[in-house]
């Protein structure tokens, strides 16, 4: 398989190469593909330099898949040429995710409705792949009405800029700033630009990317805050369900959840941390418990490191769909 990540030089792509990089997934060549400031530089890969090159360079290559972590604006541009090329390209950015064309995939879900000819497949948003991860098996069973999701953000989540300033808030050095307000010691309810309605983008990535990939029939509210962590994203996450649950049987399907982990102890201090979860591709439940003020709700706290399940990790996992179901050899 030749693979060609776009966008290698950004924090997604430089986890996309290190996770490749320590897999067993076999890939014959591997493109390192940035902007013009970054050609020439190089990556390493296997103990190999890889020279990083410009996009379209990259298409004198023969390529069967091409991980797309750069942008909305650039994916809208290429994604198609790469596509009439016969290359599957795997998105990171908004660009195709609510194209009523396109299949919104997490592959534990719905990886079963990946066909042949879906050679767009974007890739959620990081705080959606999480909740949906931990609540999926759930609505299955129960049915969920509603969901009331409140996130707290690693500032991965907006990139390098931004741990350049809070690094540079904490030491009292002058950097541009990516955000309105101060970050350092300071807690933003701002993710993503506002909409009409006073949501923000990322709220509303929230709402509508779960209703796609669930169930279009779930009321969703979301609220989502950027705080000063460097690794990621934590939710605060309530859910209506249709039937009546016995709190131990949802802690046992949060539990058999492929790539969930229940952390459920709290009088031991047990449950999930943003710090702890660091370099883990699983998603980390706990928390759980009955809202005792809405019949048939409950509570829970999911965390993910946002770079990994939430971005970098859920592309892989589909690039190795592609090769399970033989649409790629």
């Amino acid at each position: 398989m030749d693979v060609a990540i776009v966008g290698a030089t950004g924090l997604v792509g430089q986890v996309i190469f290190e996770i490749l990089d320590k897999s067993k997934i076999k890939v014959d060549n591997i493109y390192a593909v940035a902007s013009e400031r970054s050609i020439g530089q190089s990556i390493k890969f296997k103990g190999a330099d890889i020279k990083i090159i410009s996009i379209d360079n990259v298409l004198q290559n023969k390529i069967d898949v091409a991980i797309f972590s750069a942008g909305k604006e650039l994916s809208l541009k290429w994604a198609p040429i790469f596509v009439r090329e016969g290359i599957y390209v795997i998105d990171n950015s908004s660009a195709w995710r609510m194209d009523v064309t396109k299949k919104l995939i997490v592959p534990e879900i719905n990886g079963h409705i990946l066909q042949k000819e879906d050679k767009i497949i974007p890739n959620p948003n990081c705080s959606t792949i999480q909740m949906v991860m931990a609540i999926h098996n759930i609505h299955r069973k129960y049915n969920i009405l509603r969901i009331i999701v409140s996130t707290y953000q690693s500032i991965s989540g907006t990139g390098r800029k931004a741990i350049a300033q809070l690094d540079g808030e904490e030491n009292n050095s002058n950097t541009k700033k990516v955000y309105p307000h101060q970050i350092y010691k300071n807690a933003i309810p701002h993710c993503d630009e506002f909409e009409e309605n006073g949501y923000t983008k990322e709220e509303m990535k929230l709402v509508k990317e779960t209703n796609k990939i669930l169930d279009s029939n779930i009321s969703i509210t979301a609220t989502a805050v950027r705080l000063p962590i460097l690794g990621g994203h934590s939710e605060s996450i309530n859910i209506t369900l249709e039937k009546s649950f016995d709190i131990d049987d949802i802690k046992k399907i949060i539990q058999n959840s492929e790539g969930v982990i229940l952390e459920d102890k709290p009088f031991e201090n047990h449950y999930p941390m943003p710090l702890n979860s660091q370099g883990k591709d699983d998603v980390y439940v706990g928390r759980v418990r009955r809202d005792n003020s809405c019949e048939n709700s409950l509570n829970m706290w999911v965390v993910c490191d946002n770079l990994r399940k939430g971005a970098a990790t859920n592309t892989i996992q589909i690039m190795q769909l592609l090769t399970e179901k033989g649409f790629v050899d």
